[in-house]
């Protein structure tokens, strides 16, 4: 068989992991020949490949990134987008597909399997916010990040006697923030399943000032007030209408200083999160997730994404996957709750 392979949305530690393990057993164990398509949905769209062999894959497992390059492309928007696709798969000999991507990515390879495209995902989101498995690649790496940025945060805090925000990724999923937070000792984690009072969230920092300590709060993107408390502007839509985030930390920080009169900086992460070498875990993680996608290729089980359930491997169909997004759940905001203050 010749399979494509591609990688859509935000890039993420691990990317790299997983085309590694698709190509080395790809080749090695079944005799199958690879094609990469750059810059995600763009590169089956446009045509646009690369050689994908053993050869292309060495030395790629401790990076970061992807090689064959990512895009937000949204080809069901655009219009014979599907038939554009098909027409180059067909063009270039490729008999199915191996997508890597988060809720977006694997949203059009479900509507393309739908369509006759022989696809199998491979869940990908620094968020962990994809149902269907309960880890995605990334993740570990972008909260080993965000905390050792906490730690960091703790001693220059308490120097100047400031409340320092930090701003991590989350748009729908608090994930990060809440695992950032707990593991770095956050006095107040703000996520976006959980709107947040203003007047309780100065409450927590001018409580910690009492202890002669300096409050941190770690604020997921999309975490937003109770209606009507702040006023927060909306910014533009990328391709699959999600609206770009990023700001909230910053209204945060003017807040507590105009109710508290203490002194409030915020700290971004944005895409540091994203960047670097994967950590041991996501590493594996990646590695194992591509050895079972070429096995689900090989196989003929198309229309499924590789998730991880306890420990092991399973298939899960790509509808029930992307359907809705893993959430944290009240019971596990309400542990980091005994901390806040």
């Amino acid at each position: 068989m010749r399979i494509g392979v591609l990688t859509g949305g935000g890039d993420c530690p691990g990317l790299n992991a997983v085309i590694r393990a698709v190509v080395r057993k790809g080749v090695s164990v079944y005799g199958h020949e690879f094609v990469g398509f750059r810059d995600g949905w763009r590169g089956p769209l446009e045509g646009d490949t690369m050689p994908l062999d053993i050869q292309a894959v060495r030395g790629i497992l401790p990076r970061g990134g992807t090689i064959l390059g990512s895009s937000r492309t949204n080809p069901i928007k655009i219009e014979g987008g599907v038939d554009r696709i098909k027409e180059n798969l067909a063009a270039t000999g490729v008999d199915a597909l191996i997508a890597i991507g988060g809720e977006d990515t694997l949203g059009v390879a479900s509507q393309l399997h739908e369509r006759d495209v022989k696809v199998v995902g491979v869940p990908k989101t620094i968020d962990n916010d994809l149902s269907g498995t309960d880890y995605t690649f990334g993740f570990d790496t972008a909260v080993n990040i965000a905390t050792e940025a906490i730690d960091r945060l703790h001693t220059t805090a308490e120097s100047h006697h400031r409340a320092l925000i930090c701003e991590v990724m989350g748009r729908h999923a608090g994930w990060i923030a809440l695992h950032a937070g707990m593991a770095g000792g956050a006095n107040v984690i703000l996520i976006p399943e959980r709107p947040f009072d203003i007047d309780r969230v100065c409450e927590y920092v001018e409580s910690r000032f009492r202890t002669r300590y300096s409050p941190i709060l770690v604020v997921a993107e999309g975490a937003h007030p109770i209606e009507g408390q702040i006023a927060l502007q909306a910014g533009e839509l990328d391709a699959f209408g999600h609206v770009r985030l990023g700001g909230i930390g910053e209204v945060l920080a003017k807040e507590i200083e105009k109710r508290t009169g203490k002194e409030a900086r915020t700290t971004v992460l944005g895409h540091i999160q994203r960047g670097g070498t994967p950590t041991a875990y996501d590493r594996v993680l990646a590695t194992r997730f591509g050895l079972q996608a070429i096995d689900a290729v090989h196989e003929g089980d198309y229309g499924k994404m590789v998730a991880l359930r306890g420990t092991d491997m399973v298939r899960v169909g790509l509808d029930v996957a992307t359907a809705e997004l893993k959430t944290v759940p009240v019971s596990r905001y309400a542990e980091a709750e005994v901390f806040f203050g």
